[in-house]
């Protein structure tokens, strides 16, 4: 992409949030999207393609040695940019993942808490982590996911997984799965009574 469009995508990801949204959960559908994902990281957070870019749905010891040298050649061929997260998401990355950087911003604008699943979609927002690191504090992993660079990118973010699965898919569902922990959470937090209202005496000293 040029920079034209990424602001695209990331004007269309910032335009699908609705208003009355009480939590953004952000995923993403699609194949190869690790390989760009893995690109990101390398690229903002240095370590190469060995460091990032995992076995994503599955491929062979030569498919993954395939997506390294890919990773590692466009590395190569846009090392000008590498210090421009901007230019590095439009080099690099694609424009669902500029999508996702736009619908955590809004998210951001407007006050919504935000649930990111797995690699791909936490590393849509590296670029942002980049620029201004306190821009996402209404961010939260979901889960942490099996594909090999999710842990350690999560670890650069300062980011905790909500829950640790050993899940692969994106599409959110780790996300998804993420929203009935945090629906427990708020039914016990709203719902339990205070010793007072249960009738519970003090404890002794």
């Amino acid at each position: 992409m040029d920079a034209s469009e990424l602001l695209a995508g990331i004007e269309i990801g910032y335009r699908t949030v609705p208003k009355q949204c009480d939590l953004l959960a952000v995923g993403e559908m699609g194949i190869a999207n690790t390989t760009a994902a893995a690109a990101l990281c390398a690229a903002l957070l240095g370590g190469g393609s060995a460091r990032w870019a995992g076995r994503g749905t599955g491929v062979d010891e030569a498919g993954l040695m395939r997506k390294r040298a890919a990773i590692d050649a466009a590395l190569d061929f846009h090392r000008d940019l590498l210090d421009d997260p901007l230019m590095v998401a439009a080099a690099l990355g694609g424009r669902e993942l500029a999508a996702i950087a736009g619908a955590v911003m809004a998210a951001r604008a407007q006050r919504i808490p935000v649930l990111l699943d797995g690699f791909v979609a936490s590393a849509a927002i590296l670029p942002l982590a980049r620029l201004a690191p306190d821009i996402l504090q209404h961010c939260h992993a979901g889960h942490v996911s099996a594909e090999s660079g999710h842990r350690a990118l999560l670890l650069e973010l300062g980011m905790a997984p909500l829950l640790d699965l050993e899940m692969r898919l994106g599409e959110a569902s780790g996300a998804g799965v993420a929203i009935l922990l945090l629906r427990a959470a708020l039914a016990c937090h709203d719902g339990m009574a205070t010793f007072a209202e249960a009738g519970v005496s003090k404890a002794n000293d």
